[in-house]
């Protein structure tokens, strides 16, 4: 079973949208073919950034559709209300190809029942036994596995390879210390753009799922080329990744903030990309402080990046 695309990127797409608030599927092939040919091993399509609550189940798999038969490797988030919807994102990526499977628990109903999570979980997994997958933790889904369930659910489905962390530092280091160094086959994989240095570099992370690497392809890619580069032991290239992480500190927090999607797109609209000016629901804007605080945060950010990137050494064997 390949997992190539975890070891490596991998942006979490944003959904943009048509005038009339619909998915703009020719936009989202185009930037999941920038993606890869910027250097990411595949996109996610439908994480938290691509809205996957708005969306309705036919308009995530024409996502999928399109995407993979553009010749992008694809993770298929599994995000649903009820397991049913689930199992058939997962059957609709088992069916279409896919690259992988980001797992996401059950919510709302039962959220917080062990045994609801384990029986949700295996009708994912067994819907793609051909598809490599992780379960993705996050504080926002209400659900934190743990490593008793993990491996039961791995004892029955090794297509099962990985774990993805959205938590802070305490949630990877648990990762790290009680999932995924049990066994050499299972994967971490970073899933906060705050926290990609102590994922890396502190807990044995192989890849990264990111939001703001969508805007920042470059940038992301550097970040995580130095941690690994850090985790291997070189000081120089612990103090590039350090404080490349710094500067990207306050735009990689959106990624924690319940506004994430907003801010992302607006970060969209100032590269110039007017196909992200939209959210699905019209009263989804940010404030007018939001807004310019973004914007300032944007442009220190690029203004830092042009003069720090120019130093040559470690910097330039990465990039």
């Amino acid at each position: 079973m390949k997992q190539d695309v975890f070891h490596g990127t991998i942006p979490a797409l944003l959904t943009p949208l048509t005038a009339d608030r619909q998915p703009d599927f020719d936009a989202l092939v185009r930037k999941g073919q920038q993606m890869i040919a910027a250097g990411m091993s595949g996109v996610v399509y439908c994480g938290s950034c691509g809205d996957w609550p708005l969306l309705t189940d036919d308009q995530r798999m024409e996502g999928v559709r399109r995407l993979i038969r553009a010749g992008v490797p694809v993770v298929v988030g599994t995000g649903a209300i009820n397991t049913r919807s689930a199992v058939a994102h997962a059957r609709h990526a088992q069916d279409m190809g896919a690259a992988g499977l980001m797992v996401i628990p059950r919510v709302l109903s039962r959220g917080q029942s062990v045994a609801a999570q384990r029986h949700h979980f295996k009708a994912v997994l067994d819907a793609a036994p051909d598809v490599p997958a992780i379960i993705y933790n996050s504080p926002y889904y209400g659900y934190s596995t743990k490593a008793d369930l993990f491996f039961a659910l791995r004892d029955e489905h090794k297509n099962l390879i990985g774990f993805k962390e959205f938590g802070g530092k305490d949630d990877l280091s648990y990762a790290a210390k009680h999932i995924t160094s049990m066994d050499d086959q299972v994967i971490l994989m970073v899933g906060v753009d705050t926290e990609v240095y102590h994922g890396f570099v502190k807990c044995g992370a192989v890849g990264a799922i990111t939001g703001i690497g969508t805007i920042f392809p470059k940038e992301t890619l550097l970040q995580t080329a130095l941690s690994r580069r850090a985790a291997q032991g070189c000081p120089e290239a612990d103090l590039r990744a350090r404080e490349l992480a710094q500067a990207f500190s306050v735009l990689a927090k959106f990624d924690e903030g319940v506004d994430l999607v907003l801010y992302f797109k607006h970060l969209m609209t100032l590269k110039g990309e007017p196909e992200y000016a939209l959210n699905i629901n019209e009263t989804d804007v940010l404030s007018t402080s939001q807004a310019r605080f973004c914007e300032a945060q944007y442009h220190q950010f690029n203004a830092w990046f042009a003069t720090w990137s120019r130093q040559g050494g470690v910097i330039a064997e990465c990039m």
